[in-house]
């Protein structure tokens, strides 16, 4: 794990998110110099000055990519706003529910994104999902070289993350060279369901799982045969437990296993266990809609998967990080040996060999993703090689 700031995971964890986002060391070097000191600051007082660092950058970046685009330089000034766009949201992410500016802080995240993928002409696009009387938003990637209905993985969000910040991290571009599709989705408590349509999260993710796949079989290019899901972190729960009971889903992976978030909670309790993001309890109260701890705790005693897994039966794919300081590896063991009628059942440690050890192998995804891909596209009938 890059630690540049020694006594903050936090902070740590969100610097290395940013470089698998494509954050520059140079300009990391530049936003990060300042704040060591703040990184020692109680989480109200250093997150103000970690995020004027950050969004100081994306500003500037976004100043460069208008005069890249004054002289029809387009394809730079997407570069920059894509660079911004990571910038703007890993500040974001660190802020406390309500905190002055954090909701418009968000929009410019998403305008930059969306002018980053523009300029560029990446193989991402904005779609809606119909969901009760509203939708949810997601990043569609299409398979390379594929003709027909081709298979897609869904992919849902852990506690804090966004589709942005899963589509950057890579996944997607793997699947999509191994003639795999994805579906990179804000579900309910995540992205934009939360920050701009006020959805909750609920314990049972079938209540958006299924929509999803309905919206899917609509497609002409996809098979619906072949529609798997993803969940990273606590989308180690989601994942398994919209996989028990949507029987469409032809597999699951989790990445991180996320098996009893409640005993998580009980021992954040006691401060055990690194937290994902400042201001923690506060934030979780927000994802779920609780109005204090008693009822987040009642809400957390359903976040489980005891009972649930024995109803999968598709392939499913666990993976953990041996020395992950969030989510105990005995969860990962848990979850797989209750998939007793998964007709193709895996469990992968990521260990210091191949790297990835940590925490949803934020510190190093490349190879554990590239795991991910590779039984994904075995189990969905796509490629493993050109």
């Amino acid at each position: 794990m890059f630690k540049y700031f020694p006594t903050n995971y936090v902070w740590n964890l969100s610097v290395d998110l940013a470089i698998e986002m494509g954050a520059k060391m140079g300009e990391i070097e530049e936003m990060c110099s300042q704040l060591q000191d703040a990184a020692l600051k109680p989480d109200a007082e250093g997150t103000r000055a970690f995020r004027t660092a950050w969004e100081r950058m994306g500003d500037k970046l976004v100043d460069l990519a208008h005069e890249d685009e004054s002289r029809n330089r387009l394809l730079s000034a997407g570069e920059k706003y894509n660079r911004a766009a990571t910038y703007y949201l890993t500040c974001e992410r660190l802020q406390s529910h309500g905190s002055p500016g954090r909701a418009e802080l968000y929009s410019r995240f998403l305008d930059a994104f969306a002018k980053g993928v523009k300029l560029t002409a990446e193989n991402c696009e904005r779609v809606e999902i119909p969901y009760k009387d509203t939708y949810l938003t997601a990043l569609y990637v299409r398979p390379e070289g594929s003709t027909g209905r081709a298979p897609v993985l869904v992919q849902v969000n852990g506690l804090d993350s966004t589709k942005e910040m899963k589509y950057r991290v890579g996944l997607p571009q793997m699947l999509a060279r191994r003639g795999v599709g994805s579906l990179i989705v804000d579900q309910p408590g995540t992205g934009e369901a939360l920050r701009l349509q006020g959805l909750h999260a609920v314990h049972d993710s079938e209540q958006w799982a299924t929509p999803v796949v309905d919206w899917l079989e609509t497609r002409d290019d996809i098979d619906a045969r072949r529609i798997g899901m993803e969940g990273i972190s606590l989308g180690g729960y989601y994942c398994p437990r919209a996989v028990a009971f949507e029987p469409r889903f032809a597999c699951g992976v989790v990445w991180g296993a996320n098996h009893d978030w409640r005993d998580v909670q009980k021992k954040r309790l006691d401060r055990e266990g690194s937290f994902p993001v400042p201001h923690y309890w506060e934030h979780v109260r927000w994802v779920w809609g609780a109005k204090d701890m008693d009822e987040f705790m009642r809400i957390a005693e359903n976040v489980h998967l005891d009972g649930i897994l024995d109803r999968i039966r598709v392939p499913f794919l666990v993976t953990h990080g041996e020395k992950d300081s969030q989510i105990p590896l005995a969860w990962a063991h848990r979850t797989y040996e209750q998939l007793i009628n998964s007709p193709k059942r895996e469990l992968k440690i990521f260990t210091k060999r191949e790297g990835g050890v940590q925490h949803s192998s934020f510190d190093n995804p490349a190879n554990a993703g590239s795991y991910i891909a590779d039984w994904v596209a075995e189990t969905l009938s796509g490629r493993t090689s050109v």
